[in-house]
C-alpha cells in the first residue's frame, strides 16, 4: 500500500468496457455505452472514482479489470471497468469472483482472535504449546500474537526460483503446509521474537494450522463455520488444490518477457494456491468482501479485547526489517495515513489479481468509509503498487499525510 510506488505501463492490445452502479444492474451493452455512474454519492469525489479505473482495459493499460465499491456514512459508489477477458473484450462482470490473495489473512486473524475470545487459544502463550510436533525448540518462544503482527522472526520457506517463468512452470504444483512450515523453521530465524517486524506468509500458514489442530477440523470448515455462513457471504470460498475460480469469474493476466525483448500477456486465471494455505488462498467477490468489512469493522466477526488486537500495532521499539520504518501490521491488518486519517485495511496478490479491502472509523466509532477493490493487474505480484490500485486508493481516501 506504498503510495509513493510507481509501475511501468505495460503495452497490450485491449478493448475497454466501463460500467458503474448496482451490483444488481446487470443489463448488458456495448463497451463503449457503458458510462460510469455513481449512487449517493455524499462527499464522496466520483470523478476522481470514475477516473482512476477508466484505463481498465485499454490499450498499454496496467489491469485488464476493476471492480470498486466505496462505502459507509459518507456516501457509496460501485463502479467496474475493462474487460471480462482479452479474447471476446465483453465488459467486466461487476459481480465475478477473484483471488483475494494476502486478504485471506484477516479472515485467519479474525479466528485465531474468536478461539482466544473463546478461551481455546492464549495469545501470549507459545505457539509450540499448540503444535509441538511442528514447532521446532529453536522457535519455542514465538507466541501466537507474534505469528498474526509478523514478528515471529521465523524466515520465509522460500522456493528454488523465484521468477514468474519458473513460478509459472510450476503453477499447479501444491505443496503441504506442515511441510513448508518445517522447512521454514529449519532455518535460522530472521530475528528474536516480538523484536522487529517482517511480513510473510509464514506466521499465517503456522496459524492456520494451529486452527485446524485446536478445532479438530479443517481449515476450510472452520472459515465457513465461523465466517462464511454467520455473514452470508455466497462467493467466498478456498479452493484447497483446485487451480480454477469456481464460477463467473473476470480473467487474470500477467505479462511475460519474450526472448526476442517483447512482452505478452499469458491467462494465469488457473493457478494452484494451496502453498499459500491460510495466508493467501480465498476466493471472494466486491459484494462478499464489503459485506466482510463492514461486520469486521463494527464488531460482529471479532469483539472486544480481541478487535482491539486488530487495531493495535507493536510497540515503538518494534522496527521494520531491513527499512527500520515503524511497524505498520497488526493481527491481520495494517495501517496508514491517506487524507488526514488513518486507514486500515489489508491488500492482497494473486498472479492477475489485486485485492484491498481498507476503511476509516469516525471519532465516534461509526464506519466513515469502506473500500474494496478487485483489479486484474498485468504484474499483480511487482514489487510496486500496481497504478490503476494506486489511484483508486487515492480517490477513495485522499493523498498521503506529509511525513
Amino acid at each position: 500500500m506504498n503510495p509513493r510506488t510507481r509501475t511501468t505501463l505495460i503495452a497490450a492490445a485491449l478493448v475497454l468496457g466501463i460500467s458503474a452502479g448496482p451490483a444488481t444492474a446487470a443489463s448488458p451493452a456495448p463497451p463503449a455505452a457503458r458510462a460510469a455512474a455513481h449512487l449517493d454519492s455524499g462527499s464522496l469525489d466520483t470523478a476522481a472514482l470514475r477516473a482512476a479505473i477508466a484505463k481498465a482495459g485499454q490499450p498499454g493499460a496496467d489491469a485488464t479489470a476493476a471492480l470498486v465499491r466505496v462505502g459507509g456514512g459518507e456516501g457509496r459508489w460501485v463502479g467496474s471497468a475493462g474487460v471480462h477477458d482479452l479474447a471476446s473484450s465483453t465488459p467486466a462482470d461487476p459481480d465475478a469472483r477473484f483471488r483475494a490473495g494476502s486478504v485471506t489473512k484477516v479472515f485467519t486473524a479474525a479466528m485465531v482472535l474468536q478461539l482466544a475470545g473463546e478461551g481455546r487459544v492464549d495469545l501470549n502463550r507459545p505457539a509450540r504449546a499448540y503444535l509441538p510436533d511442528l514447532i521446532p525448540a529453536a522457535y519455542a518462544e514465538v507466541t501466537v500474537r507474534q505469528l498474526l503482527n509478523h514478528t515471529s522472526g521465523i524466515p520465509s520457506a522460500g522456493s528454488p526460483d523465484d521468477s514468474v517463468e519458473y513460478l509459472y512452470a510450476h503453477r499447479f504444483e501444491a505443496r503441504d503446509p506442515a511441510d513448508v512450515v518445517r522447512e521454514a523453521t529449519a532455518r535460522r530465524p530472521d530475528f528474536a521474537p516480538g523484536t522487529a517486524q517482517h511480513y510473510d506468509n509464514i506466521g499465517y500458514t503456522v496459524a492456520g494450522l494451529l486452527i485446524e489442530r485446536v478445532t479438530g477440523d479443517t481449515y476450510a470448515h472452520q472459515l465457513a463455520a465461523r465466517i462464511v455462513r454467520p455473514l452470508r457471504l455466497k462467493d467466498t470460498y478456498v479452493p484447497g488444490a483446485d487451480p480454477a475460480i469456481r464460477g463467473p469469474h473476470n480473467h487474470g493476466y500477467q505479462v511475460f518477457a519474450k526472448p526476442d525483448g517483447s512482452t505478452e500477456l499469458r491467462d494465469v486465471s488457473e493457478w494452484g494456491a494451496g502453498d499459500t494455505f491460510a495466508a493467501g488462498d480465498l476466493i471472494s467477490t466486491t459484494a462478499d468482501l464489503e459485506r466482510f468489512t463492514r461486520a469486521l469493522f463494527t464488531g460482529h466477526v471479532v469483539r472486544g479485547a480481541q478487535l482491539k488486537e486488530m487495531f493495535t500495532l507493536p510497540g515503538p521499539s518494534v522496527r521494520a526489517m531491513g527499512t527500520g520504518k515503524p511497524a505498520s501490521y497488526s493481527a491481520g491488518l495494517s495501517t496508514m495515513r491517506l487524507g488526514g486519517h488513518d486507514v486500515w485495511g489489508k491488500t492482497g496478490g494473486r498472479w492477475g489479481y489485486n485485492t484491498v479491502i481498507a476503511a476509516t472509523v469516525s471519532p465516534t466509532g461509526a464506519l466513515s468509509r469502506t473500500l474494496v477493490y478487485s483489479v486484474n493487474s498485468t504484474d499483480a505480484k511487482g514489487s510496486d503498487m500496481n497504478p490503476t490500485a494506486q489511484r483508486i486508493m487515492l480517490a477513495a481516501f485522499g493523498a498521503p499525510d506529509r511525513a
